[in-house]
């Protein structure tokens, strides 16, 4: 066991297969969405936010602390903010906290979790594509919803496939419901004559 543990050590700090599942990671994610995100989020939120260096680490190092993100996510409320404190921190725990507060307002503004990277992909890293999803998400809805917090190129981003919300009566959705009931097969007067299972029951 020790042997083949001093074969791998050259392989750096990740072995075998978490290594190879860190270049998978790695390999999705995007330079050139990249920097369309880097742009976007310039344009959005003001020369204030600076821009990274290029590469990965750069744009991981620019948005850990998690103040850009949260004065991304302000931009694009009209009204009351959703992040009512953004502050630098040196401090990893308040850096944890704010790139939270991005993620529960992103939520609420209508990213999907399933497009909702996990504050340690960000943090530590691990899955910046997945920092990438997000914010695309983000990009589309802000298209979508057209609402004029929107501060980038429109064609930067796919527009989302709108809901189109009705408002029914509750007498509609009850009459929907038995339509649907119906589709499904009715089970009016259905009873378990004629059906049997396995052997007949014999009747004496």
């Amino acid at each position: 066991m020790a042997t083949k543990g001093a074969g791998m050590a050259n392989k750096g700090p990740s072995y075998g297969l978490s290594r190879q599942v860190q270049d998978k990671i790695d390999s999705k994610y995007d330079p050139e969405l990249e920097q369309i995100l880097v742009e976007w989020i310039s344009r959005q939120c003001g020369s204030g936010v600076g821009k990274p260096e290029p590469g990965k680490q750069g744009f991981q190092a620019w948005l850990k602390d998690g103040c850009v993100l949260s004065e991304l996510i302000n931009s694009l409320f009209a009204g009351e903010k959703p992040v009512k404190k953004i502050q630098s921190s040196p401090m990893a725990f308040k850096q944890m906290e704010q790139i939270s507060q991005f993620l529960n307002a992103a939520e609420k503004y209508g990213v999907t979790k399933t497009d909702m990277f996990q504050t340690v992909d960000l943090w530590e890293g691990k899955d910046l594509a997945a920092v990438q999803r997000t914010l695309s998400a983000l990009g589309s809805l802000a298209v979508t919803k057209d609402e004029g917090t929107y501060k980038g190129d429109p064609n930067w981003f796919f527009k989302k496939a709108q809901e189109n919300k009705r408002d029914f009566s509750d007498e509609q959705m009850k009459a929907g419901k038995n339509v649907i009931g119906l589709q499904m097969g009715s089970n009016k007067g259905a009873s378990q004559e004629g059906m049997s299972y396995g052997r007949p029951r014999q009747i004496l």
